[in-house]
């Protein structure tokens, strides 16, 4: 397994999950997502952009990381840009962090539907904020480490069919799910989590730090 951290523009709050899930991980940086380095411990390998988000301090701060640069007039964003380069260079397992918040809500949409397209062709990426995590669900089963009482919901990006949630408040079995539809938002884990999709592409987005 070959595991990458890619930091992206948005919100991120040091926890310790947070800080347990990026350990040991290769690491990229996206634009001005350079910034939660930091605070996380971490060493980018690479960063890259158009930097039009970088402030003159921070490219001072880490002026010896190696740069790809991109113009700014290009048909993908900085996140999207590092993903597919955290692919090529063989990445298994991918970490957004920083993906959620800031002043773009296009951008935290954007990372949610990527993550889910990817997952579909049979990738692995979980979302983070530190104070949030999300997952891809498609088709397949899921288990999950969240602590009892944590909550969570499951959003539709698609048409759901044979969705199953074991181990919550508000067990569901084998239910078709509308697009658009809000009975699976607002739960919360009891016991150990598991969710089974028979078909469909959505998103599980915890809050496992307010358990």
């Amino acid at each position: 397994m070959s595991k990458f951290v890619i930091l992206l523009g948005g919100a991120v709050h040091v926890t310790d999950r947070l800080l347990r899930l990026v350990a040991g991980a290769h690491v990229l940086a996206a634009d001005g997502g350079i910034a939660h380095a930091a605070p996380l411990g971490l060493e980018p390998e690479l960063w890259l952009g158009d930097f039009d988000s970088t402030s003159p301090e921070l490219a001072a701060q880490y002026a010896k990381v190696p740069r790809m640069e991109f113009p700014s007039e290009k048909d993908m964003t900085d996140g999207e840009l590092a993903l597919n380069e955290a692919y090529r260079r063989g990445a298994t397992e991918v970490i957004l962090c920083g993906a959620f918040g800031g002043e773009r809500t296009d951008h935290a949409l954007l990372h949610l539907t990527m993550a889910t397209r990817y997952a579909a062709e049979g990738r692995k990426l979980v979302l983070s904020s530190g104070y949030e995590e999300a997952h891809p669900l498609v088709a397949g089963a899921y288990d999950f480490d969240f602590v009892d009482g944590t909550l969570f919901s499951i959003v539709a990006f698609s048409q759901l069919s044979g969705l199953f949630i074991r181990g919550a408040r508000w067990p569901l079995e084998n239910v078709e799910l509308f697009f658009g539809s809000s009975l699976t938002v607002s739960n919360a884990v009891r016991g150990n989590l598991h969710v089974s999709l028979h078909s469909g592409k959505a998103i599980l987005i915890a809050a496992p730090q307010i358990a």
